[in-house]
């Protein structure tokens, strides 16, 4: 019976319970029940959480750190949610943000209220995607079994964890660096008494700071989530304080905001790209969704731990658009100070910081910098591919396995070539981002309105065709064509991007400015129409061990 299988601390509904009781009604009448019971507890921010464990799990499918997280091992709320958001957002390339839409030609208000909206519009897949997180305590690679079908999950999980771990590998580079920059600043004379390898392509000073940042973020991700908790949300206070810090000291010594917060739009009448605002908005919020895009996908990995619905929904509201928005500004405000401080713009802080006098003040903003990239790297670069390198085979791949696994590759991809040699790799992985839409699509519309948020904990874990997720082989066939549906429309500017064919035209570079967006739109109604003719074949309850499993559909 299921609410005997349901930890204690999650609530049965008073018609599930009916239905128990009445062993009379059809099968039909009882999921007509169950539903309508879901239907009026339509209130995401309140609804219960049930995790539990599953029944008799599979240990191909199966550990410790794959098990739904129950109510005692959920320590995170309100505060932990806003702390990570402000952490992630608290980096190098959200400084750059605002900056570079200006030089697009946008006021200063056009530039943050673009953020601002494309935050805002992030927000809603984020939580939408949280919500099973939060419900069945399971992680994104779990979750995306109920979609793409026992190993089909596998492809999803691992399409994450390719662009994670590439990240992963640059922006520990960019904290190695902010660290040897210190160091020099502090002992001058190091840098020229170390010998330079020729093989790797540093010198050894650099490969030991590199190392040695690499250390610090491992021995931080092996000590479990909760380390990474602690360490977001005591990171918060301190990145914004340092950060306004950087403000006050640009204003003092400017003495005012500087010129490019009073530059009018471009775009306005009888300007030189007057009528041209729309088409440049599209890509700007487009880019700006895509910014945290990846994250989305795999934010169950985090809501897991959530308290409650209210507690990672409130949580991201407060810690994503709003500081998005505010410390975009501020990198603006920085920007244009410079131009009255050193008579031009200076948008990399990193640049800013070498022209910066005084042993105290580089050194501090060298270590904000390096903090700032360490609890955005491990956040967003690390859990991700750990949890997909689990679901590959978590009879022998523990969290900490993976997260290992990550950094390796992180460590072997030699980063600080791919920085130098090519600027088209990093475009390649934002470009490769943006095609990851079609995947939160497919889970979302699944998740949502093919299952009504109601998952079965047990197929999730079940190996074989007792289980509703196996499909075809394990593979549900349907979510890979709408995926693939949501790609093909973008995929030639895609490539056009990143330079493997020759331009294309402007209707499908059009197309690919507004990726995200298509690739949602088309994988979601793809698959949604593809499943519905299913859907009354999948039970939407894991009533009992004897009442409504069934085979799944094919």
């Amino acid at each position: 019976m299921i609410c005997q299988k349901v930890i204690k601390t999650t609530k049965c509904h008073t018609s599930e319970n009916s239905l128990f009781r009445s062993h009379k009604t059809t099968r039909a009448q009882k999921l007509d029940q169950f539903r309508l019971s879901a239907k009026a507890d339509n209130n995401i921010r309140n609804d219960a959480i049930e995790a539990r464990l599953p029944a008799d799990p599979d240990r191909r499918l199966f550990n410790s750190d794959f098990a739904p997280t129950l109510i005692a091992g959920r320590h995170w709320g309100v505060q932990d949610y806003a702390s990570f958001w402000v952490t992630l957002v608290i980096s190098i390339p959200t400084y750059l943000l605002a900056s570079s839409l200006v030089d697009l030609g946008m006021s200063w208000v056009q530039g943050v209220g673009t953020v601002l909206l494309g935050n805002a519009i992030t927000l809603i897949p984020m939580v939408l995607n949280a919500h099973p997180g939060t419900k069945y305590g399971i992680p994104f690679p779990v979750l995306a079994r109920a979609s793409f079908g026992i190993h089909g999950a596998k492809l999803p999980s691992l399409s994450r964890a390719f662009v994670a771990c590439g990240w992963f590998g640059i922006q520990t580079w960019i904290g190695g660096s902010c660290l040897h920059q210190m160091i020099s600043t502090i002992c001058p004379g190091l840098t020229g008494v170390v010998p330079y390898l020729a093989a790797l392509g540093l010198s050894a000073d650099q490969l030991a700071c590199f190392i040695a940042f690499w250390v610090l973020q491992v021995s931080i991700v092996l000590r479990g989530m909760e380390s990474i908790r602690d360490l977001e949300k005591y990171s918060a206070p301190l990145l914004v304080a340092l950060s306004l810090a950087l403000l006050a000291w640009a204003l003092t010594t400017a003495g005012g905001f500087g010129p490019m917060l009073s530059a009018p739009s471009q775009f306005g009448h009888g300007m030189p790209k007057e009528g041209q605002f729309l088409a440049v908005l599209l890509p700007a919020v487009t880019a700006n969704v895509g910014f945290w895009g990846t994250l989305s996908l795999n934010i169950p990995d985090f809501t897991r731990f959530a308290r409650s619905q209210r507690d990672q929904m409130l949580g991201q509201a407060l810690g994503l658009p709003l500081f998005m928005a505010l410390f975009t500004f501020l990198g603006l405000a920085v920007t244009s100070a410079t131009v009255v401080i050193y008579g031009h713009p200076i948008t990399d802080p990193v640049q800013l910081i070498s022209k910066l006098e005084g042993l105290a003040p580089i050194c501090l903003s060298l270590f904000g910098l390096m903090w700032a990239t360490l609890t955005t790297n491990i956040a967003a670069n690390v859990v991700a591919p750990a949890n997909a390198f689990v679901n590959m085979a978590p009879q022998r791949i523990s969290f900490n396995l993976g997260a290992t696994i990550t950094a390796l590759i992180g460590l072997v991809i030699m980063p600080w070539k791919l920085i130098s040699s090519s600027s088209g790799f990093i475009t390649w992985l934002v470009g490769y981002s943006a095609l990851l839409g079609p995947v939160i699509g497919v889970v979302m519309s699944d998740y949502w309105i093919v299952r009504r948020t109601v998952l079965d904990i047990d197929s999730l874990y079940t190996y074989g065709t007792k289980g509703q997720y196996w499909y075809q082989g394990g593979w549900n066939i349907k979510a890979i064509l709408a995926t693939t549906a949501g790609i093909i429309p973008t995929l030639p500017g895609f490539l056009c991007t990143i330079g493997l064919i020759n331009c294309v035209h402007p209707t499908l570079m059009a197309i690919y400015d507004g990726a995200w967006f298509v690739g949602v739109l088309i994988s979601s109604i793809t698959y949604s129409l593809m499943m519905s003719p299913h859907i009354h074949k999948y039970p939407q309850a894991n009533l009992d061990s004897g009442g409504l499993s069934e085979s799944p559909a094919t």
